[in-house]
């Protein structure tokens, strides 16, 4: 069974930075594809970015390019999401997702984008 643990959503004010983590345990994190989504309440959850399970292949959706990075390190069993210039139509809740035959969810964590 795979566990992923998100950490480093807190409260930002616009234009800041954050960086998320999601570590992974109990499988093997370097074959699976690793994905952030977000989801406000009471709204679908939505596609942010993913990436290949090497790393060598990156997505985004459209209104986060060129201020979102995600990254991985299979060393360490973790995926970033690396989150520049923050708008307040950022704030939602982050969730970890990998996919490696069966599709695993983290719980989230909370991003508030607010002066």
């Amino acid at each position: 069974q795979v566990q992923l643990v998100e950490s480093g959503g807190g409260l930002v004010q616009p234009g800041g930075s954050l960086r998320l983590s999601c570590a992974a345990s109990g499988g093997t994190f370097s074959s699976y594809a690793m994905f952030w989504y977000r989801q406000v309440l009471g709204q679908e959850r939505e596609f942010v970015a993913g990436i290949g399970s090497a790393g060598g292949s990156t997505n985004y959706r459209d209104s986060v390019k060129g201020r979102f990075t995600i990254s991985r390190d299979n060393a360490k069993n973790t995926v970033y999401l690396q989150m520049n210039s923050l708008k307040a139509e950022d704030t939602a809740v982050y969730y970890c997702k990998a996919i490696g035959g069966r599709t695993y969810w983290g719980q989230g964590t909370q991003v508030t984008v607010s002066s």
